[in-house]
């Protein structure tokens, strides 16, 4: 029994909880590892709260980690003492995190190194894209980086990655050369395609599943602007959008990227006037090649109706963030998502009567996006990565605020339901994250998944990872 058990069990003339048995077996945690290391009640701890503000995370101990040895570090303390290992560095896809868990926060892994001969960027776990293309941009290159540029590099890369640009570059984690990464086990190894080539397929899909990645090495692209942008639509014109862009999408070359969400955003500061607290439609852009031949590929979509708001133009990379337009401040959402092998025009219509603009939808974002291109070929180093089939992705996200709140997850699991004909029964790892047991058998097929479950026994025997 520990120090902390003992005194417990003094006090109160009974055995400890099962959270007071975890939290004393943490005891010499702070000798164990050189990492500042921070328990329930302690200011540092509050860092543990994820971007996604509904996510449970109460961990039994946060570690600020700034090395690789420090990640090793907790690995085999946690192995010593029974606990399971989790790591954050934005906490965009966070997953519950219980008294059973240390979790590994990497914000202190922030280098970000440019190499302009290799056109790569080596970057620690900490890292968010807007640091690489800060750094990045400056030198005519562009990093494969999605939709929100505050999202952290590794977590998007491990999870695939489908970015604004994806039907013209492909998948963003198939732009990964190298990384270093910590097993269950506490080894630090270095994973190329030729070094560790098991781990090089799994890493680049399978998330944390294998162990932690301390820092990444990708590919920089020769992309220094684009045309892009978003044109928004009024709710009324919202079903002619909508079926209209089902139709002009089948003809797009892979040099041009869409999606469509139905919105409806809060009247808050820092949202324009003609979007804030208003159902709009807003359909989003970016093509690389030509400006004239991308403004012509566009024009029957600003045919279809008046856009209340248009930003679409030549713009540099580095207003790449702009197109979504993503949210930036923490907020409590639900996600829920799914692939389709079709987009036709009874899945836009199910899509309408559920989220159209008369539907009476809790939810704040409702997106399609186009995939296929780029994204739809294997690279040269095949990765765990699935679904490369599918047409579309279709992503509800609603804000977990009154009055809505409770009436959210529901009518986002209904209207996934409404599109299960068209649907793969698929998922991807960046999306929708949950700690539903069942998730996993939609984000990878079963070869996939028996393989990484294999690897995952020869890296993390003792079942560390969380």
């Amino acid at each position: 029994m520990t120090n902390t058990e003992q005194a417990t069990t003094a006090q109160t003339g009974t055995e400890p909880s099962v959270e007071e048995a975890l939290y004393g077996s943490l005891d010499g945690l702070r000798e164990w590892v050189a990492a500042p290391v921070a328990l329930p009640g302690e200011r540092v701890y509050e860092r543990a709260m994820p971007w996604n503000l509904a996510v449970p995370v109460h961990p039994a101990a946060v570690v600020l980690a700034s090395s690789a040895t420090d990640v090793a570090a907790v690995m085999r303390f946690a192995a010593a003492r029974g606990f399971r290992v989790a790591v954050q560095a934005t906490g965009h896809g966070a997953v519950g995190i219980g008294a059973d868990t240390i979790l590994v926060l990497t914000s202190g892994l922030s280098g970000c190194v440019v190499d302009v001969v290799e056109r790569t960027a080596r970057v620690g776990a900490g890292v968010i894209w807007q640091q690489v293309i800060d750094a990045a941009v400056p030198q005519g290159l562009a990093p494969p980086c999605g939709s929100a540029p505050g999202v952290g590099v590794v977590g998007y890369l491990t999870g695939g990655g489908i970015g604004p640009l994806v039907r013209t570059v492909g998948l963003s984690s198939d732009h990964v050369r190298a990384f270093e990464l910590v097993t269950g086990a506490g080894e630090v190894l270095w994973v190329t395609p030729h070094e560790h080539a098991d781990l090089f397929w799994g890493v680049r899909g399978a998330k944390a599943m294998l162990g932690i990645v301390t820092s990444i090495e990708f590919e920089l692209l020769p992309i220094t602007e684009f045309y892009g942008g978003a044109l928004y639509f009024d709710a009324a014109d919202t079903a002619a959008v909508l079926h209209g862009w089902r139709q002009w999408c089948g003809d797009l070359p892979e040099t041009v990227n869409t999606s469509i969400a139905l919105q409806q955003l809060p009247p808050l500061p820092g949202i324009p006037e003609p979007l804030a607290g208003k159902y709009t439609v807003a359909l989003r852009y970016t093509a690389l090649g030509d400006p004239a031949e991308a403004e012509r590929l566009l024009q029957p979509m600003r045919e279809l109706a008046t856009p209340v708001m248009d930003t679409v133009g030549v713009l540099p990379f580095a207003a790449i963030g702009m197109v979504h337009a993503d949210p930036v401040d923490p907020m409590p959402t639900n996600e829920d998502q799914a692939l389709l092998h079709e987009l036709t025009a009874g899945a836009v219509d199910a899509i309408l009567t559920a989220a159209g603009p008369t539907s009476g939808s809790p939810q704040t974002i409702v997106e399609l996006r186009l995939l296929g291109g780029a994204f739809a070929r294997e690279p040269d180093h095949r990765s765990a990565f699935c679904h490369r089939d599918a047409a579309y992705s279709l992503s509800v996200i609603g804000v977990l605020a009154p009055p809505v709140a409770d009436s959210v997850p529901a009518h986002a699991a209904a209207l996934v339901a409404d599109v299960a004909q068209w649907s793969t029964g698929g998922q991807m790892p960046n999306f929708a994250p949950s700690s539903d047991p069942d998730r996993a058998a939609r984000c990878y097929g079963p070869d996939t998944l028996h393989w990484l479950a294999a690897l995952a026994k020869l890296y993390d025997p003792a079942g560390i990872l969380a």
